[in-house]
């Protein structure tokens, strides 16, 4: 999994503020930093990516960073970006708008207009980037949510946060596919916190939260024998019922979820390059053994796992060994 490590320790002290500011402007794509005109500095960020969203955990003396309408046009990329500390507070000012943010609370900021950051004390902050096409095609409607105070009174705002948390978190224990769901897990929940912001929170999207967290735990367990109903309700703290009403339209439900991807998770990896046997990707995703799977997947897929690597190897025109 690409990662990014910048530590200002890696300098002389009489270094550290450009090191900084160099470091800022290239991971997030063209900013401009001061650090109150302060003298004595030191920071820390570690970045990793879940799929096509970055999540960075970043430590430093008090700071600002501003987007000028010059480093708007040298961008490439729009971005969705998300401050919410651990520590310490941060001014979130854009369109307009100041949002003060502390601990247990978030902003989110559009990196395709101007804004500033101000980060008067020493923070620890995660800092989330989704990109903007992700959630302009849902149909969002964005000037008016950004630079506002998210997660103070619960909701789904609150779950987006601890998922944000929990994500990075467990970044480094992932494989890419676990790493890209948990991605689309976080996009999902901003999405409905900015709906909820908006106004327009219903209970079909409380229940497409719930649905989105399993999603996400199935996700992160896909190899765990255990993962079952049970274990999810546990997991979530929620009773089974939740968890069914929350699959309520999709004609699996929960268990039958947790099979499918268990089956598309060895189908890819059965298509793919790996050299692991039948068995042994069988019982990396969850399975407990061979003749179950073989037959799942026989069911779904119309043939047995070994007839399907072998006849995909044929089509790609690759030698079975």
């Amino acid at each position: 999994m690409h990662t990014a490590v910048m530590n200002t320790e890696e300098v002389a002290p009489r270094e550290r503020v450009p090191f900084w500011s160099d470091w800022i402007s290239r991971l997030f794509g063209g900013l401009e930093s001061d650090v109150y005109g302060d003298t004595d500095f030191d920071g820390r960020m570690v970045s990793a990516h879940a799929g096509a969203v970055i999540l960075t955990r970043l430590e430093a003396n008090r700071h600002r960073v501003m987007r000028s309408r010059e480093k708007i046009r040298a961008s490439d990329n729009g971005y969705l970006k998300i401050v919410a500390p651990f520590t310490g507070c941060a001014g979130v000012e854009q369109k307009g708008r100041l949002a003060w943010v502390t601990p247990g609370q978030w902003s989110i900021y559009d990196t395709t207009e101007t804004y500033a950051v101000a980060n008067p004390v020493r923070v620890e902050h995660l800092i989330v980037m989704v990109p903007k096409a992700h959630l302009v095609e849902r149909g969002l409607v964005l000037d008016e949510l950004m630079a506002r105070r998210l997660g103070a009174s619960g909701g789904v705002a609150r779950l987006a946060l601890e998922t944000m948390r929990s994500v990075y978190r467990e970044l480094p224990g992932m494989h890419d596919e676990a790493a890209r769901a948990a991605g689309d897990a976080i996009t999902q929940f901003v999405h409905l916190s900015l709906l909820e912001l908006a106004g327009r929170a219903t209970a079909m999207s409380q229940r497409e939260a719930l649905r989105e967290r399993i999603k996400h735990v199935v996700a992160t367990r896909l190899g765990d024998p255990g993962l079952s109903v049970d274990a999810i309700a546990a997991a979530l703290n929620c009773s089974r019922r939740h968890l069914y009403n929350a699959f309520s339209d999709e004609a699996e439900g929960v268990a039958g979820y947790i099979l499918r991807e268990r089956l598309e998770a060895c189908r890819r990896e059965l298509r793919g390059p790996t050299r692991r046997s039948v068995t042994e990707i069988a019982l990396a995703h969850g399975f407990a053994n061979l003749a179950h799977f073989s037959r799942v997947f026989k069911s779904r897929y119309g043939m047995p796992p070994r007839d399907y690597r072998e006849h995909t190897r044929h089509l790609l025109g690759e030698a079975t060994p």
